[in-house]
């Protein structure tokens, strides 16, 4: 299905909801809008080709969704790349699939079916070539394509820790603080946490599903469900009424991927399904990025793995804006609490800075380390003594007690030295 394919003619209007063009439920319209022949036989297929289905997929390339659409309804010659058998079961569910129905059942319900060459189509779905969807089911008012354009997809573990959910729901509020559409799979754990971060900082997100948009699995995040169709998207490649599948949840994973500018793994196993999506990501040259843990977690050993490779490690909101955004989008850079001596004048630390914690130093002994003359040494060491750094000692110098802790915490990250290294603050 790579390119424009057979959907290329821009015929794959909506069904119901809001005009493909608009970019929120304002001003939605209240009837049906034609799907077009394309966009039918497209809804039509939805029935009979499994999601991801490459075969099918070069069929609409080289044929268009029309015509492969009439040769299953009407028993037609066999298309290429099938066995008897595979065509014969292909044949069968054709029998059993009712466009009109769907159509029907998703107007009712107030959604909506997206095709390929339609205002709303997420243009960047095509990078998958033949295997890019036939259509979205849409449940929720705001415009997919744009609202694609600005996303960035968070994943990880359903089976996730406190830690896990903490990070998602946190990094997705700070997501959508910075008007980024947070965009998951609805599942249990890290899927939901980002899911209700987003919501919870009055933002937008996307849940992309494995089932019918009708059919919300995991059915204990019903309300969830609801809560994001009234402020965000519900979308899947699935009609109404049909239930996932272990192999529908991985090959829904490159949706995600591919949707989204970047794909963040909060926690993830070495086996985790989340890492589909990293994979399928970097496959289409989009940007993956990787929440570290404890290296004791082994819900975190498959995000560590991807750290090793080509994933870019990530610890909140502007550090993933800073990857996938404009140029001179940049994360803060990160700095440790301002400690008094580090708003003293760079002589004055240096002298500070090799004085030995325990006992005193003279000044000829001071200057040699500080690298300064004797004079420079005591006038310095005159302007610690007013900040209550240091005291003298008939010839000597020693630091005062609340400066030695200090000093101490400093030198035990330089080495044992009594008086530092030369140059050394």
């Amino acid at each position: 299905m790579g390119g424009r394919g057979a959907g290329g003619d821009g015929s794959g209007a909506l069904v119901g909801g809001i005009g493909a063009g608009a970019a929120t439920g304002a001003g939605a319209a209240t009837g049906v809008e034609a799907l077009g022949v394309d966009g039918e036989a497209r809804a039509f297929l939805s029935r009979v080709l499994e999601p991801g289905d490459e075969v099918g997929g070069r069929w609409l390339r080289e044929r268009g969704a029309v015509e492969v659409a009439r040769r299953l309804r009407d028993g037609g010659p066999q298309l290429a790349g099938v066995t008897d058998r595979r065509w014969a079961g292909l044949l069968a569910r054709a029998r059993e699939a009712g466009t009109r129905r769907d159509l029907d059942a998703v107007r009712e319900a107030g959604m909506r079916f997206v095709s390929p060459g339609s205002a709303e189509w997420p243009r960047q779905l095509d990078d998958l070539g033949d295997g890019r969807p036939l259509g979205l089911w849409v449940r929720g008012l705001p415009n997919l394509r744009m609202w694609a354009l600005r996303s960035v997809a968070v994943v990880g573990a359903r089976a996730c820790t406190e830690y896990g959910a903490h990070v998602a729901a946190t990094l997705a509020a700070g997501l959508a603080e910075r008007g980024w559409v947070v965009v998951s799979g609805g599942a249990f754990g890290v899927d939901g946490a980002a899911h209700r971060g987003a919501l919870g900082a009055g933002g937008a997100t996307v849940a992309v599903l494995a089932s019918g948009v009708d059919r919300p699995y995991p059915p204990g995040h019903t309300e969830l469900f609801a809560r994001i169709a009234e402020q965000g998207l519900v979308i899947g490649e699935l009609p109404p009424g049909e239930h996932p599948t272990a192999g529908r949840f991985i090959v829904r994973n490159r949706v995600i991927a591919a949707l989204t500018r970047g794909t963040v793994v909060v926690e993830a196993a070495h086996r985790s399904g989340s890492l589909s999506t990293a994979r399928s990501a970097l496959r289409l040259g989009r940007h993956v990025m990787g929440v570290p843990g404890p290296v004791t977690s082994g819900l975190s050993a498959g995000v560590h793995e991807l750290l090793r490779g080509e994933a870019v490690l990530v610890t909140g909101a502007a550090e993933v804006v800073e990857v996938v955004g404009e140029m001179g989008e940049l994360a803060p850079v990160g700095k440790g609490p301002v400690l008094p001596r580090d708003l003293l004048e760079p002589a004055a630390r240096q002298v500070l800075a090799v004085l030995p914690g325990r006992g005193a130093a003279t000044v000829a002994e001071i200057a040699r380390g500080a690298r300064t003359t004797p004079d420079d040494a005591v006038a310095r060491l005159y302007e610690l003594r007013s900040l209550g750094y240091v005291e003298r000692h008939g010839d000597g110098w020693k630091l005062t007690r609340q400066a030695v802790i200090s000093v101490r915490d400093r030198r035990s990250r330089r080495g044992p030295s009594g008086f530092g290294r030369p140059g050394e603050a």
